[in-house]
């Protein structure tokens, strides 16, 4: 099937895609005037309220879903077709045209050279909606689309991710070289609500922090019962001020210095868990 070349640019999820990358390298890089940079992008292009987030949550939903019937399948489609063909398209290409305006002019042309794992999938989709596409490619996409509806859900599917594996790889790299630790799952989950926090003005990491500041606080708390931290004077005094680390980052605005010290306690914690166990 041979179409003509997918123009990335007018692929909204790829524009969304490629700025989650740039903020997670700028993160990485603590470049806090490149996040600041991004940050502002993304909340007026991809906040609530505008019509290319509501296009960026139609990709997200043909994208993330698997597993379902063929029945169950063909309805979701039809359903993500209605509702985009409801959009206003005008203000969808307006939109695009200064969201990519702003960022030559804000960050780099580099920026479209980002790398997206699931560019190919985006494609699909987006030539799928697209008018312009000739009625039989449509079809076969649309096919092609359903099937991957269908497909049973594996721990490597091409979902839409805040982070993709090479950015995280890259995190790791340089988390590894200063503190020698890795990611583990409540990193990975911080490090993605602090990344993503300005889609939302930051409520679900708000939500995130509360709950994991909780359950760091509970299991350092129960650590300072244990023999080994009761015998040391010096580790009791360390576990007491990280509990009153914790503490004190309930009144402050997560920043990266912040996240760094919350990764460092998480891994500490897991240490903890390990010992007891």
């Amino acid at each position: 099937m041979k179409r003509k070349r997918h123009n990335k640019k007018r692929n909204t999820a790829f524009l969304y895609e490629t700025l989650i990358n740039e903020m997670t390298k700028a993160v990485v890089a603590s470049d806090k005037d490149g996040i600041a940079k991004i940050s502002n992008i993304m909340k007026q292009y991809f906040g609530e309220g505008n019509v290319l987030k509501e296009e960026v949550d139609l990709y997200k939903v043909l994208v993330e879903t698997r597993g379902l019937d063929t029945g169950t399948a063909e309805k979701m489609l039809n359903e993500v077709k209605r509702v985009y063909l409801s959009l206003d398209h005008q203000d969808i290409f307006d939109q695009q045209s200064k969201v990519i305006n702003d960022m030559n002019k804000t960050l780099t042309k580099n920026v479209f050279s980002n790398f997206v794992p699931n560019y190919k999938n985006l494609a699909t989709i987006s030539q799928m909606f697209s008018d312009k596409t000739p009625v039989k490619d449509r079809v076969l996409l649309e096919k092609k689309i359903l099937d991957n509806l269908s497909k049973e859900t594996v721990a490597d599917s091409s979902k839409l991710q805040p982070i993709d594996n090479l950015v995280y790889k890259t995190f790791v790299e340089k988390f590894n070289k200063k503190y020698s630790g890795y990611l583990i799952s409540e990193q990975k989950e911080l490090l993605n609500k602090y990344i993503t926090s300005f889609m939302d003005n930051g409520l679900e990491l708000k939500i995130f922090m509360n709950e994991e500041l909780g359950r760091l606080k509970q299991i350092i708390s129960d650590s300072l019962d244990s023999d080994d931290i009761k015998s040391d004077s010096d580790m009791s005094g360390k576990t007491k001020n990280v509990l009153s680390l914790l503490e004190g980052f309930r009144e402050r605005q997560i920043d990266d210095q912040m996240l760094i010290k919350m990764l460092k306690i998480q891994d500490l914690v897991r240490e903890v868990q390990s010992d007891a166990s």
